[in-house]
């Protein structure tokens, strides 16, 4: 009780000091006094005031599980302990055992074999997935799990990035010309000898919301009557957008976390890439941009199949998510309490040695470019105490976000690199 009221009569009379010179004392982690700015010192961020308060709570040091820290001397001993320190922050939902795949149709366009294939997990509507190789391709083939991106679309998923037909629909002529340079770059990957799985992600496309299945008074009169109707997916992409703070709130109370489910079911999707007698297992890439490059991050962090991991458009810390970006973000990206431990892009680093590529819009409003180049340079430090400097690259190309023509060769010569 003495040390308690010692402590309190010790704060009380910083507090007065900080008071005295415009800023104020609170106590932090491990009851410790922490000093805010003056408010008219406070950089403006977008939580004002409370930015540098917030953004303390990770802590001055490194985070916890971080492996730059000195403690950390064996790699394989930090991963385990951070693997199981992420996995539990995740809340990753147990799936079961792989679902059996039904190939719907196959048949060939642009010079590729195509598989449209689906699987029933636990929960939802059928996940439905395409298949790509090569025409004529025989043996086993080094595969690629291509992750679509987010693009305030939830009505689509798999069809943001392939194209399977001469008439795709007009959204996806239109998304494919802004963020791919005109490309399905799902095709161009499997044209390079892989075979190439992309699947609808939760809650977008196949997994989507329907409206049929939730209360009236949330369906703001919509309906899952034609579906393919502009005007209709434009109405649908909006409550979708305005329905994440709802769905990501849901799963905290569930016990897991959107970035948790992303990850359990990508890793189904995995298991199904693994499992084709056309595909080499000890050869997989993963890759996708903006939420796609999300996905990598996850995916190419937490499961050791992935060889070689290409994450576009999705690279920062938290600190930048935090007091700068997160209005730019969906709810799909966050993680409570990992941010003390590991920083974002250590998540991604706990693949260390396998190879990475990290490719970056220098002029990408998602992303402060100070906060791109420091998750760089923390990545550049992971790699290179692990002694794997030359399996770490990062890239900046001009322009906003997008992962278009260029970015796209330097990702396929990466892969061609370590999967071939």
């Amino acid at each position: 009780m003495k040390n308690t009221r010692r402590d309190f009569i010790k704060v009380s009379a910083l507090a007065g000091l900080g008071l005295a010179g415009g800023g104020e004392w609170v106590l932090g982690s491990g009851n410790k006094p922490f000093a805010t700015p003056p408010r008219n010192s406070v950089e403006p961020n977008l939580i004002g005031s409370y930015g540098p308060w917030a953004n303390s709570l990770q802590g001055d040091e490194l985070p916890k599980m971080s492996f730059r820290k000195e403690e950390f001397t064996d790699l394989e001993s930090w991963r385990k302990e951070a693997l199981e320190t992420i996995n539990d922050r995740l809340g990753i939902p147990d799936l079961g055992r792989t679902p059996e795949v039904t190939v719907h149709k196959s048949y060939v366009y642009d010079g590729l074999q195509i598989e449209e294939i689906s699987w029933q997990l636990p929960y939802g509507n059928p996940t439905k997935g395409l298949v790509m190789k090569p025409v004529g391709a025989t043996g086993k083939l080094p595969g690629i799990l291509a992750f679509h991106c987010h693009g305030g679309n939830k009505y689509f998923g798999l069809r943001k990035i392939t194209k399977t037909s001469d008439n795709p629909h007009e959204m996806m002529v239109a998304h494919q010309d802004h963020y791919y340079e005109g490309k399905a770059w799902a095709n161009e990957a499997a044209k390079r000898g892989y075979v190439v799985l992309i699947a609808d992600a939760f809650t977008f496309a196949s997994r989507r919301v329907l409206m049929a299945d939730i209360p009236e008074r949330q369906r703001r009169g919509l309906t899952d009557e034609n579906p393919e109707d502009q005007e209709n997916i434009n109405a649908y992409n909006q409550w979708a957008s305005d329905h994440e703070h709802i769905m990501a709130k849901s799963l905290f109370c569930g016990g897991t976390t959107w970035p948790g489910v992303f990850f359990a079911e990508d890793r189904v999707a995995l298991d199904i890439l693994c499992g084709r007698n056309d595909v080499n297992d000890q050869k997989i890439g993963c890759g996708g941009l903006s939420g796609g490059g999300m996905r990598t991050v996850m995916t190419g962090g937490l499961d050791p199949r992935i060889s070689c991991a290409v994450c576009v458009g999705f690279m920062s810390t938290w600190t930048d998510f935090l007091l700068h970006k997160s209005f730019t973000h969906t709810w799909m990206a966050y993680i409570p309490i990992l941010p003390q431990e590991l920083d974002f892009p250590e998540i991604l680093g706990l693949r260390v040695p396998l190879p990475t590529l990290i490719l970056n819009d220098s002029d990408d409003g998602l992303y402060t470019l100070s906060e791109m180049e420091r998750a760089d340079k923390i990545l550049q430090e992971v790699f290179a105490k692990a002694g794997a400097s030359d399996k770490y690259r990062c890239s900046y190309y001009p322009g906003p976000h997008k992962f278009d023509h260029a970015m796209q060769q330097e990702a396929f010569d990466w892969f061609d690199k370590w999967l071939k």
